[in-house]
């Protein structure tokens, strides 16, 4: 029996296409002492599987052969580790790969859940780096202005309708004016802007007439550069990511830092999600409340199928995605 992975055929130069991966078959993995083996149920796709082609982060590079890493929700299919049994369910660090093994030690049993793919959006990545960044960092009051950029994405949907249920306004930013208008019907944002207008500039100001208290920052770039311009003093600046500069080699950073930044007293803090773990369990709690309650519409972009990864993220790095994007590899346990 085989095992299909798909590995780095070459490393881009430029904006990323379906040549630069190719698709594998190695034997079966066999778990060792303490490992487990896990059969890949649903994929992550996120922008930083590009950012990890530019080099080391906050994890090592990705280099030509290897496969691309994720993180996945898997099943234990066999367990050498009293930790685990077969037919688990279980969330680890994984590679676009039908198979993995891992050692138990650093796999996470998932609790049981009517909908299994919630646990990579809401209740997994996407929503706990929401949570973490807009109340660790953000540290939002009721009656605060927050923006919002890739408002239709993965993260910047959860963020804004935290930010309502806490009582603050809310203007996304987003792509086109269909995402724009799923962010305002369907997400309850107070205003959505499409960044790709002429008139965007003026549109953005014009909707935050009182400035900007927080600003959740998915993209980097200009449009960092003209939310800063907007900032009130003592606001705070929320970095998650950079997605219009992962794409390319020409990147551009605002050209407004550090002057802004002094002048209104701004806070800007970077993170990862994974700094805020302890917290895990409280935040589970107010995203549970909040889709319970309706004041959270779960939203998720599911591809089908490991062979079309490469699509997906490549999809995904030009804004065709809405909510957050996973991708199916198998079926979820019987």
């Amino acid at each position: 029996m085989t095992n299909r992975q798909i590995v780095i055929a070459q490393l881009p130069e430029g904006a990323l296409e379906p040549d630069h991966f190719r698709m594998t078959e190695t034997p079966m993995p066999e778990p060792g002492d303490g490992d487990v083996l896990l059969r890949v149920i649903l994929m992550s796709i996120d922008a930083a599987n590009r950012s990890w082609m530019k080099g080391a982060t906050y994890r090592a590079a990705v280099n030509v052969g290897d496969a691309m890493p994720t993180y996945a929700i898997c099943e234990v299919i066999t367990s050498n580790s009293p930790r685990f049994k077969s037919g688990d369910v279980v969330a680890a660090e994984a590679t676009w790969s039908d198979y993995i093994t891992a050692p138990a030690r650093n796999v996470q049993k998932m609790p049981v859940s009517e909908t299994l793919s919630h646990h990579m959006s809401v209740y997994g990545i996407a929503g706990k780096t929401a949570y973490h960044g807009l109340m660790n960092i953000g540290r939002p009051m009721p009656g605060e202005t927050v923006l919002v950029s890739a408002a239709a994405g993965s993260v910047g949907g959860y963020v804004g309708q935290i930010a309502r249920a806490m009582g603050c306004r809310v203007v996304g930013i987003a792509g086109g004016p269909e995402k724009c208008a799923y962010v305002t019907d369907k997400l309850k944002f107070d205003a959505c802007l499409d960044y790709r207008d002429p008139g965007f500039g003026k549109a953005l100001a014009a909707a935050c007439p009182d400035g900007v208290d927080i600003y959740f920052d998915n993209v980097g770039g200009k449009i960092l550069e003209r939310a800063l311009n907007l900032m009130n003093e003592r606001g705070r600046v929320v970095c998650c990511g950079a997605i219009s500069q992962y794409d390319t080699d020409a990147a551009s950073g605002p050209r407004n830092l550090p002057g802004v930044v002094v002048v209104k007293r701004l806070r800007m803090e970077g993170f990862i999600v994974t700094d805020h773990m302890r917290e895990d369990a409280r935040a589970l709690r107010a995203l549970n409340h909040w889709v319970q309650s309706g004041q959270i519409t779960v939203t998720e972009d599911i591809v089908e199928g490991l062979e079309n990864a490469p699509a997906a993220l490549i999809g995904l790095l030009s804004g065709d995605n809405t909510g957050k994007r996973m991708v199916r590899v198998g079926p979820d346990p019987s």
